[in-house]
């Protein structure tokens, strides 16, 4: 395998990259991948380079200002082999095809040392300076690699320069259920372009996993590779490895290998590399934290598609496995459902794409207030939404912050209604609300799994939201909800009113209905007394009093169609209650 390795005039300004046959590719100071932001020298776009026939050819570009060298002279084109190398400006790109292979670990260490997390914080840094310079760059690494790849890269250039006495640093990843490949090398380099092999020690990583601990090998000074049968390879006399601990960096190691100094002992001290072990932990340690940070905020992204700020901050606090396991519970569900779909869906034919940018905003219009009244967005079906509140966490206003949502939508809808031009000026919506016990968190299969809720109440949610079309309100409740919306929710911020006693079709029980108005100075059409009258209609029309009822009637004003289900019902009958009246009027359809 051919790489590409970038050196600047500072150690951490490198980058190795795997050539790939046949890709093109550009360097340049702004060059995407292969960019080199530490060199002036360089053009944004300085030249195309591709990996041909075990060649590397490699041409300047019209716009680059500074010539490219190959062994001292200037060349507008060149090709070059592995083991060969060319200079632009201060750095020096070289193409290497050093390969990597496991250490059969025949070799014997002289010393093996594990060093806990607790003694290497007591070990001083002599050149503490130099360190901290090196670490303080650490974050910028991590927050500014665009992939792990990346991330991989920046992190080895940065352990090679805060390790000077290293030879070589790989990032890898084991896991000893992988069988007889359990450990994966993620990125590597070294400081020198070598012709010899890269040979990591397998056993000294599975072991430094398995103990959470930092393990250092000392197989002896640079001898050659057949005299000794402590030797490793013949320019590695010491390896360690650091786990890197935490769910965000699972398996994961930094393993450090390099020569002793000249003249050094095969039992030399191994507290000589103490500090580089420091350092080398520290470094695991950040990139720890960072990573499980990045991870919680991934995490809640993902999350916040279905829970509201509040939410997520309460969640922050406890473990979300534990949090959104299912569990039996009180809720609040608000079911609403897109009216106008069908019609438009045949009207627009021709142009299915714009026609779902609509629908998605006015589902995009349900699930905003859905969550910013502290909701959970439960599902789509087909064009209709649910939310719910009540859980993962307890809200006494639950029912008051579903009223809100719901009033929310229906204004919204309206407003849009009056535009002519909006997007959403062809749509109508019908909501349904019900509150009772319900199963809520991750619920699902082995294959699918989403955050939503389970129960009777979802269903008669469901049933209210297509009774609206049925009773023309806009937004009904069950008596639970309602109940608690004239005891709990003042009424400058919603307004109720029982619409009559119904049998759902297809139930055998019978439901009280009510209405959720606005407050009437967002709704002044019908008054407090208006409702007044209406529900005395409604008392009267349950007592089989039903010439009384249309007297009452007649006192709302004519273009609330709500009132137009009484009214018809008893018209039906010829105002004559039939035998065995109870109140109860039998719903012949779902909507």
């Amino acid at each position: 395998m051919a790489e590409l390795i970038a050196q600047g005039p500072e150690p951490h300004q490198r980058w190795r990259r795997t050539l790939r046959a046949g890709e093109p590719f550009t360097l340049g100071r702004e060059a995407g991948l292969w960019s080199t932001p530490w060199d002036p020298h360089i053009s944004r776009r300085h030249a195309t380079a591709c990996w041909t026939d075990g060649q590397l050819r490699v041409e300047r570009l019209p716009e680059s200002r500074n010539p490219i060298f190959l062994a001292g002279r200037e060349a507008a084109q060149i090709s070059l082999k592995a083991g060969e190398h060319f200079v632009i400006g201060a750095t020096t790109f070289s193409v290497a095809s050093e390969t990597v292979n496991w250490s059969r670990d025949r070799a014997r260490p002289v010393e093996e040392q594990s060093y806990s997390s607790q003694y290497l914080q007591r070990v001083r840094f002599h050149n503490a300076d130099q360190r901290i310079e090196v670490l303080s760059r650490l974050p910028d690494v991590i927050s500014g690699a665009v992939n792990e790849s990346e991330l991989f890269i920046g992190l080895v250039n940065m352990l090679l320069a805060g390790i000077p006495r290293a030879s070589a640093v790989a990032i890898v990843a084991a896991d000893e259920r992988q069988g007889p490949a359990p450990v994966c090398i993620l990125h590597w380099d070294r400081r020198l372009a070598s012709t010899s092999e890269f040979q990591p020690s397998q056993r000294l990583i599975l072991e430094a996993v398995r103990r959470k601990d930092s393990v250092l090998h000392v197989w002896g000074p640079g001898r050659d590779a057949t005299s000794s049968q402590f030797t490793l390879s013949a320019n590695v006399d010491w390896a360690f490895c650091t786990p890197v601990l935490g769910e965000a960096c699972r398996g994961w190691g930094i393993y450090v290998a390099g020569q002793l100094a000249a003249g050094a002992s095969g039992s030399a001290d191994p507290a000589d590399l103490r500090e580089d072990l420091k350092f080398t932990e520290l470094v695991g340690n950040t990139l720890s934290s960072l990573r499980q940070a990045q991870m919680m905020q991934r995490r809640q992204a993902a999350l916040g598609a279905f829970f509201a700020p509040q939410v997520l901050e309460a969640l922050g606090a406890e473990d979300p496995e534990i949090v959104l396991k299912p569990r039996e519970t009180e809720v609040s569900v608000l079911f609403c459902d897109l009216r106008g779909f069908s019609r438009e869906a045949e009207r627009n034919a021709g142009d299915l794409l714009a026609l779902l940018a609509r629908v998605s905003k006015a589902l995009g219009v349900m699930t905003h207030h859905i969550l910013e009244q502290g909701g959970v967005f439960g599902d789509f079906q087909g064009d209709a939404a649910m939310g719910f509140w009540g859980w993962p966490i307890s809200q006494p206003d639950a029912i008051e912050r579903a009223c809100l949502a719901a009033l929310a939508i229906r204004v919204e809808f309206e407003a849009a209604a009056r535009q002519p031009n909006h997007p959403l000026a062809d749509f109508r919506m019908g909501i349904g609300l019900a509150t009772g016990q319900a199963v809520a968190g991750r619920i699902g299969t082995t294959d699918q799994v989403k955050v939503t809720v389970f129960g009777p109440v979802v269903n008669l949610a469901s049933r209210l939201e297509g009774m609206t079309k049925i009773l023309h309100a806009p937004i009904l409740l069950d008596n639970v909800t309602a109940r608690a919306v004239r005891e709990q929710v003042p009424p400058e911020s919603a307004r109720c009113r029982r619409i009559a006693v119904v049998k759902p079709y297809g139930l055998t029980s019978a439901v009280e209905v009510s209405e959720l108005l606005p407050p009437v100075k967002d709704y002044p059409e019908l008054t407090d007394e208006h409702i007044r009258h209406y529900e005395a209609a409604l008392d009267a029309f349950l007592a089989g009093d039903w010439s009384e009822a249309v007297e009452r009637l007649h006192e709302v004003p004519a273009k609330d169609r709500v009132k137009d289900f009484l009214t018809i019902f008893i018209a039906q009958h010829n105002r004559t209650p039939p035998p065995g009246w109870n109140g109860v009027i039998p719903l012949l359809s779902k909507d």
